[in-house]
C-alpha cells in the first residue's frame, strides 16, 4: 500500500476519532470491525484522490492547448512582422535608414510625419522630380 495513503488513512482515523471523542485504540487496524471501515475509508480517499488527479490533468491539458494556440499565433505574427520589416528595409533609402538608426540610438520614437513629408520612399519620385527627369536638359 502506498505510504502516503497509509499515513492519510491513519491521520483520518485519528482525526475522526478525536472529533467524535472516541478512544483511538478502538480504531486500530487489528480489530475486524474497524478493518472494514478502514478499507471503506481507504477506498473513499483513493476515489477522491483519483478525482482530484483527473480534474487537474484535464485543467492542465486544457491550458496546454490554449498555450499551443497562442504560440502558433505568435509565430505567425512574428513571421508576418519579419516579412514586413524586410520589405520596409528594401524600400527605405539609406538616408531614411540612417535617420531611423539615429532615432533608435537616441531613444526617441520615430516620427512618421517628419520622415514621410521630407522624403518619399525609395523607388518613388515626387511629381517635380519626375518632370525634371523626363524632360531632359533644358536649353
Amino acid at each position: 500500500m502506498d505510504l502516503g495513503v497509509y499515513q492519510l488513512r491513519h491521520f483520518s482515523i485519528s482525526f475522526l476519532s478525536s472529533l467524535l471523542g472516541a478512544d483511538t485504540s478502538a480504531a486500530t487496524l487489528d480489530s475486524s470491525a474497524s478493518g472494514a471501515s478502514v478499507v471503506a475509508i481507504d477506498n473513499k480517499i483513493e476515489q477522491a484522490m483519483d478525482l482530484v488527479k483527473s480534474h487537474l490533468m484535464y485543467a492542465v491539458r486544457e491550458e496546454v492547448e490554449v498555450l499551443k494556440e497562442q504560440i502558433k499565433e505568435l509565430i505567425e505574427k512574428n513571421s508576418q512582422l519579419e516579412q514586413e520589416n524586410s520589405l520596409l528595409k528594401t524600400l527605405a533609402s539609406p538616408e531614411q535608414l540612417a535617420q531611423f538608426q539615429a532615432q533608435l540610438q537616441s531613444g526617441s520614437p520615430p516620427s512618421s510625419s517628419s520622415s514621410s513629408s521630407s522624403q518619399p520612399p525609395a523607388g518613388t519620385s515626387t511629381p517635380a522630380q519626375s518632370a525634371s527627369q523626363s524632360s531632359g536638359p533644358s536649353a
